[in-house]
């Protein structure tokens, strides 16, 4: 899945996109040095969604990645039922698809530190879902093979938002059901906001990932 490293001020979204067929996370200890430009890194598959998650380490702010770590990690990791590495890991994840469903991510410009975020997922009338369905809504900055001797391309995570929905927070009208959350999402410290973008997902109440998308932000108009 290809798309611009940087991007105008302008809204980025999913609309006319491949949907990804799974997640792939790496996720690297904030106390690895190494980890970052380490040569056997794993590229993400084709048509999968690529996360980078920096998880906070035991020298605290005194980890060579601790810039870059957030908490967020943790809870990933929680979700997933799995421990803190101990240098790195990866692992895919099959999005298993949901027929008839529309899952819309996008963001607007950044705005005094934050970026106005939004998911939204679309269904026929006759597709209620059995609930809570659990959404998660991420703010990555995209970064080139190369940045900082990273080998791969990354996606590393800035931001999470976790929005559960029940039936009672559905939207409908005479043709779709609809759930959506739309909000400011920070923008951490080292971050740069033209290589922000979002992607998110939807679990289904058995936990699968049943649907996923990303958004793409316009490429610079040519001068």
């Amino acid at each position: 899945m290809t798309h611009p490293l940087v991007h105008s001020q302008t809204v980025c979204s999913s609309d006319d996109q491949a949907t990804p067929l799974s997640l792939f996370e790496r996720f690297i200890n904030a106390d690895c040095a190494s980890c970052w430009s380490d040569a056997t890194t794993p590229l993400a598959p084709p048509g999968a969604l690529a996360l980078d998650w920096i998880v906070p380490g035991s020298q605290g702010e005194e980890a060579a990645l601790a810039a870059a770590a957030s908490r967020d990690a943790l809870l990933r990791l929680s979700a997933r039922q799995r421990d803190r590495p101990a240098t790195q890991r990866s692992e895919e994840i099959k999005v298993h698809g949901w027929s008839g469903a529309i899952l819309r991510v996008a963001n607007g410009p950044a705005l005094g530190g934050y970026v106005g975020a939004s998911i939204a997922l679309s269904l026929p009338l006759n597709q209620a879902p059995d609930t809570p369905l659990q959404a998660w809504l991420v703010l990555v900055e995209t970064l080139p093979a190369g940045f900082e001797g990273s080998p791969v391309p990354r996606n590393l995570v800035r931001n999470v938002l976790q929005p559960t929905w029940n039936m009672r927070d559905e939207l409908s009208n005479s043709e779709h059901l609809r759930f959506k959350e739309i909000r400011p999402m920070n923008i951490p410290e080292g971050a740069t906001p033209a290589r922000l973008r979002v992607v998110g997902w939807v679990q289904d109440a058995a936990g699968r990932v049943a649907i996923a998308a990303e958004s793409i932000c316009p490429s610079e108009p040519a001068e």
